[in-house]
């Protein structure tokens, strides 16, 4: 199954979004297709065998609407060019709205004492001239307003209705109603009725419309902010090696294996390996690491951190859509573009509301005309329930929130692949966090060598050289350790021979005539060794939450090593934190009970799973949500990948492995695990927001059609004006939108 994002152009509301989704959906091969109208865009799943992009695009094309689809390096050029078209599209609906707004003037000017029944001594009275309105009507009608009708005839022709059918009902039924008296004022005069015209009411409400939607068009630019900015940290050029002398190229020049240089107050302009030089690199604005990383031979670089006091050299491993930029922006291109399960409840109100409402605007003609015969009441008030009724609100209540909220933890250096887990991080009840890399820093170091024999004649660094020559043949990370150790000690290793690991118990192997086997003292005890002679020490080892290996010769204990791998400094802080939020922490791990109990005492954690094998881990997650919790998983290594799938949150530390960021909901770019806390806070206000973003929308319409269709006149003998219903619903999207903005100004809290 292939995935594919479209940019889609001429949506105007949620009901448009709607129509694309059936439009799609309806293409053979197609499994998914879900449409954001927020962000503008469609993420479509589809059987590459079956159909092709070019076959989604021209299907939506053909229901009236543009569709793009997006190339996969998104920091190329045709970025530049998108936003080019939007600025230009822009301008023409400006100049749009300021040609309406101008005209709309005159005819309210001239309308005024015709609507206050006031004569006004000077008052330019030739502006209400009937024919003149229906002159200076006319061009915003067939201009200004013309996407309104087109869209409508559109949708008619697909025999589904939008918000534009709304409006072209409503501003097309005062118009052709205004042209009735314009055209034969006697007969309304013979009727004994006013030959009143509503061609203002026609011009005011297309112009509030139009900058009502240009509001909503740039507070909307807005919410994708953090990818404008994520963008923007790319560099334009690199300084590369060609021919042994340095060359500045393009970006899109440079290729894997190019030789690139750095100096000071540089950007990094693609990823790579130093190979010559070091220097201290601010990665904040990328990873959200706060301190400048030290760098040096050897080290990866990430393209567009900025380089602080030294200059070196990299060999590029990854350029353009394959960096790690990119990969950024395209996640966050997803998470924006993904609906939210809460978004549901407005698709599918909007999904009837709009027939709806054009059948509630019939009836209210009907019934206020058959009640007091007057077509001008009636006629006010079936404009004014088409106009207000506009459920744009609606459809913009959640996505905006979401791209928004994204967009902030771009920012935060979190990661969020999509709008549901987003959505589920705030009503999650358990964090299951790995020990290794994520509550530890996942690098054990030998911090004890205790020997029977003690140091005399040099027994240490003997005992030193034949447990670094076994475990160098090993893979485990206490392997690495035990080998780093003796490294550090200055000792030189040998050769092993018939070397053997045993799974989940030690290794073993003949080195210069000895039988040399280090491992557990589970095994230990299996093989019959005595470990009577450094009981002592491997228990306060043990209670110190330090992994004992034993190394035994010919048979016989010599040595307990004691292997630590330190916690996190922000571990402790965070769980704190965690806990106070009313969430259950439970600490993960592969380590004997009595390690796992030492290091979740260290950072306050009450409930332990050890001794779990890799297999077991993602079992050990759905027992959890079996019993009704719901359930986050943190971790970074390959075998956390099942566990981090299985919960209904899986969070991976960036710093961890491909395959756990890949199997994951949400990454923690740096590593810190304050991202936890940020991840979950985000989530709350995005939601809090969305919440408030759907009250409003749903009080707006629930009280504004009831005031449209009269219900206040026989009490108060007062009708909602439809040019204050159309301004009140430019007023509804834009407010929507504006209070999504807010999020911008979110910012993580960790005190208590």
């Amino acid at each position: 199954m292939a995935t594919q994002l479209f940019k889609l152009q001429g949506m105007s509301c949620a009901g448009c979004a709607r129509n694309i989704e059936k439009v799609i959906a309806a293409v053979p091969g197609v499994s998914t297709g879900s449409v954001n109208f927020g962000a503008e865009q469609a993420a479509v799943t589809y059987d590459a065998q079956q159909t092709s992009a070019d076959e989604i695009q021209a299907a939506i094309a053909a229901a009236g609407y543009g569709a793009q689809a997006t190339t996969d390096d998104v920091l190329a050029p045709a970025a530049d060019e998108e936003q080019r078209e939007r600025t230009a599209a822009d301008r023409q609906l400006r100049r749009k709205v300021i040609f309406s707004g101008a005209i709309s003037a005159l005819l309210v000017i001239g309308s005024v004492p015709a609507m206050t029944g006031l004569m006004i001594p000077g008052w330019p009275m030739w502006l209400h001239n009937a024919w003149l309105q229906l002159v200076l009507t006319t061009p915003v009608m067939v201009w200004a307003g013309s996407s309104f009708f087109i869209n409508a005839g559109k949708a008619f022709k697909r025999h589904t209705a939008t918000m534009d059918t709304l409006v072209a009902i409503g501003t097309g039924t005062a118009f052709l109603y205004s042209l009735w008296p314009t055209l034969y004022p006697q007969w309304f005069v013979a009727q004994g009725l006013r030959p009143d015209v509503y061609f203002e009411a026609a011009a005011v409400i297309i112009a509030l419309l139009l900058l009502g939607r240009l509001l909503e068009r740039r507070a909307r630019r807005q919410t994708s902010a953090a990818i404008r900015q994520l963008m923007g940290l790319q560099a334009k050029t690199a300084r590369i090696l060609r021919g042994g002398q340095p060359v500045d190229v393009a970006i899109a020049d440079v290729v894997v294996g190019d030789i690139v240089l750095v100096r000071p107050g540089e950007k990094v302009p693609v990823d790579g390996e130093i190979i010559e030089g070091a220097s201290t690199l601010d990665e904040a604005l990328v990873t959200g690491e706060s301190q400048p990383v030290r760098k040096q031979a050897g080290d990866e670089v990430i393209g567009a951190t900025l380089n602080q006091t030294g200059s070196f050299q990299f060999r590029a491993t990854r350029v353009g859509k394959d960096t790690f930029l990119a990969q950024i922006v395209k996640l966050v291109q997803q998470a924006q573009g993904s609906k939210a399960p809460i978004q549901r409840l407005a698709d599918q109100i909007t999904g009837w509301f709009v027939p709806a409402v054009i059948t509630l605007a019939i009836v209210t003609f009907v019934v206020w005309f058959t009640l007091v015969g007057n077509v001008t009441l009636a006629l006010i008030t079936t404009v004014s329930v088409l106009i207000i009724a506009c459920p744009c609100a609606l459809g913009l209540a959640t996505p905006t929130s979401i791209m928004v909220g994204t967009g902030k933890g771009a920012e935060q250096g979190i990661l969020i692949k999509g709008a549901e887990s987003l959505e589920l991080a705030h009503s999650l009840k358990t964090i299951v966090l790995d020990k290794t890399g994520t509550v530890t820093r996942g690098q054990p170091s030998v911090t004890d060598f205790i020997t029977v024999k003690g140091t005399a004649n040099g027994n240490e660094l003997a005992l030193l050289k034949l447990a670094g020559s076994l475990e160098q043949l090993s893979e485990h990370p206490l392997a690495a350790a035990v080998v780093d150790y003796a490294h550090r000690q200055q000792v030189t290793l040998v050769a092993a021979q018939d070397f053997a690991a045993i799974a989940g118990s030690g290794v073993q192997g003949e080195i210069a005539g000895s039988w040399v086997q280090m491992g557990t003292y589970r095994w230990m005890a299996e093989l019959g060794i005595d470990t009577q002679p450094l009981q002592a020490a491997w228990d306060q080892l043990e209670q110190a939450g330090k992994t004992a290996v034993w190394l035994a010769i010919d048979g016989q204990v010599e040595a307990v090593l004691g292997i630590a791998d330190a916690v996190k400094p922000s571990a402790a802080e965070t769980i704190d934190r965690l806990q106070s939020l009313g969430l259950e922490v439970v600490m993960l791990t592969g380590d004997n009970r009595r390690t796992a109990a030492a290091i979740a005492r260290e950072v306050n954690i009450r409930q332990v799973m050890a001794e779990v094998r890799p297999d077991q881990k993602a079992a050990q997650i759905a027992a959890l949500q079996r019993t009704g919790q719901r359930v986050a998983m943190v971790g970074d290594g390959i075998n956390d990948a099942p566990a981090l799938a299985q919960a209904d949150v899986g969070i991976a530390i960036g710093t961890g492995t491909d395959v756990a960021i890949a199997a994951s909901d949400i990454t923690l770019i740096s590593g810190d695990l304050h991202g936890i806390v940020t991840a979950i806070q985000l989530s709350h206000a995005t939601m809090q927001n969305i919440r408030q973003n759907l009250f409003f929308a749903f009080v707006y319409n629930v009280a504004g059609i009831p005031i449209a269709a009269g219900v206040l006149y026989p009490v108060l003998g007062w009708l909602l004006s439809p040019i204050v219903a159309g301004a009140a619903m430019a007023f509804s999207s834009v407010s929507v939108v504006t209070n999504a903005l807010r999020l911008r100004q979110f910012r993580p809290r960790f005190d208590a």
